[in-house]
């Protein structure tokens, strides 16, 4: 019988789909999950919820629920991970600070000064999660939902041997909307994807063995096609290759889209797709949700139970690897050790990997496009330099990864970038354990 423990299993949406998708394998079905969270309101009601789901499957499997995150993991097979570290009250200022300085951010996860800023939060606390697999249960698999991907990835390798992977849902998510685009269904579909999280492409994208990008090309004619996803099918048009993640994410990667105000009104406003780019897009849901979460947990005790298997890496990989075997492939976050050549080793990168009784087999991509190699270059040294910071305690380099933010640099001076900072040091100084509390950056020697 298999052990899960879930840590941040408050994230009800995420524990309620991974727990549902385990359970759907015969294979796991006789799984125990150990559910982890400080909130003990969410963690009673999340609890729960689980019960409810093995009741629904008359599935053979037990839930446990616990605050300690030690006697979660003694024992463990698998380590998800779903945490947000600081809430929202002290998240709001990595959107609202950069934004009175005039960098408009949409998310604000993943990378840029608020995403960085994230990491530095996120990254002791993963570090310590990681070092508590490796003394409780060191055979464990840790399987990490929580963002910023690349970062949060690279500290917990840099630091710890655990059996890491970094998991997002872009690549899968994105093929699925291709498909639809194309009228094809997904068992006719055939990629490869690489580069780094939320900024992977597929260098190839095939529909029953042939090359799908001439026609896709073609669909960017349709308006209603291209107004679903306006930045992304603008980078496909001059770019020439298809990118991860949703147009609002993308537009706060690079300086194409969000350095100006009539480029915002132009593609980040109007698009049809679930995030064409608004400032502040996830802060918003995040503060409406603080007024509700209460009511919407205690209402989730009566929502149907949907046993439907979702398309979640996870389960996949766990059935894979401690179920029936079957293998899955599937991209994942891990460290570059020569698995795309022109981006640096040691970064974070996402690439297609091989989950089987084995563990994990990362496969090796060789070069992407040089052009889009260039993009995700800048973004993989600036989040390497953010993860040195991060464990050195170094204020003087989170400053310099924030300067190289293509969009940060498109839009402030280097002495607008540093008072942000030091305004972004100083709003954070409770939260950053590896930091003095001195807020400002100091003058390098």
């Amino acid at each position: 019988m298999a052990k899960f423990t879930f840590i941040g299993a408050g994230s009800l949406g995420f524990t309620r789909k991974l727990v549902t998708d385990i359970l759907s394998f015969p294979s796991l079905a006789e799984s125990t999950f150990l559910l982890m969270d400080i909130n003990e309101e969410r963690l009673d009601v999340v609890k729960k919820v689980v019960e409810r789901i093995i009741e629904k499957g008359n599935f053979p499997a037990k839930v446990e629920a616990t605050t300690n995150r030690a006697e979660a993991l003694i024992g463990a097979d698998a380590v998800i991970c779903t945490i947000l570290v600081g809430g929202v009250q002290i998240f709001r200022h990595d959107i609202e600070i950069p934004k009175k300085y005039g960098v408009d951010i949409n998310v604000g996860d993943t990378r840029g000064p608020a995403g960085i800023f994230r990491a530095l939060r996120t990254i002791p606390v993963m570090v310590d999660i990681a070092k508590d697999i490796e003394k409780y249960c060191p055979d464990a698999y840790f399987l990490n939902y929580t963002n910023p991907m690349t970062m949060l990835s690279k500290a917990v390798q840099d630091t710890t041997n655990v059996k890491y992977v970094g998991l997002c849902h872009s690549v899968q998510h994105t093929a699925e909307m291709l498909a639809r685009w194309l009228g094809a269904s997904m068992d006719e579909i055939t990629y490869t994807c690489s580069g780094i999280n939320h900024l992977a492409f597929y260098s190839e994208f095939k529909w029953n063995g042939e090359d799908a990008y001439p026609r896709l090309r073609e669909l960017m004619e349709d308006p209603q096609i291209y107004n679903e996803e306006q930045v992304r099918n603008e980078m496909f048009l001059h770019l020439d290759y298809y990118v991860t993640e949703s147009s609002g994410h993308n537009s706060e990667y690079n300086a194409w889209f969000r350095k100006r105000p009539d480029l915002i009104e132009k593609y980040c406003t109007h698009g049809t797709g679930w995030n064409p780019g608004e400032y502040a897009y996830i802060l918003n849901e995040y503060l409406d949700q603080e007024q509700t979460w209460k009511a919407e947990l205690r209402a989730s005790l009566d929502h149907p139970v949907d046993l439907t298997r979702s398309t979640e890496y996870a389960s996949y990989i766990l059935n894979a690897i401690m179920g029936d075997g079957t293998l899955f492939t599937f991209n994942g976050n891990i460290e570059n050790e020569g698995y795309i050549d022109n981006l640096p080793d040691g970064s974070c990168v996402e690439i297609p990997i091989l989950a089987s009784k084995r563990g994990f087999d990362p496969i090796k991509v060789g070069n992407m496009p040089e052009h889009l190699a260039v993009l995700a270059n800048t973004h993989a040294r600036c989040e390497s330099l953010a993860v040195e910071a991060a464990l050195t305690g170094d204020k003087r380099k989170v400053f310099q990864a924030i300067c190289m933010d293509p969009l940060t640099s498109a839009v402030l001076s280097l002495a607008e970038i540093k008072s942000m900072v030091d305004e972004l040091f100083e709003i954070n100084k409770d939260w950053l354990p590896t930091f003095n509390k001195e807020s400002k950056v100091e003058s390098g020697a």
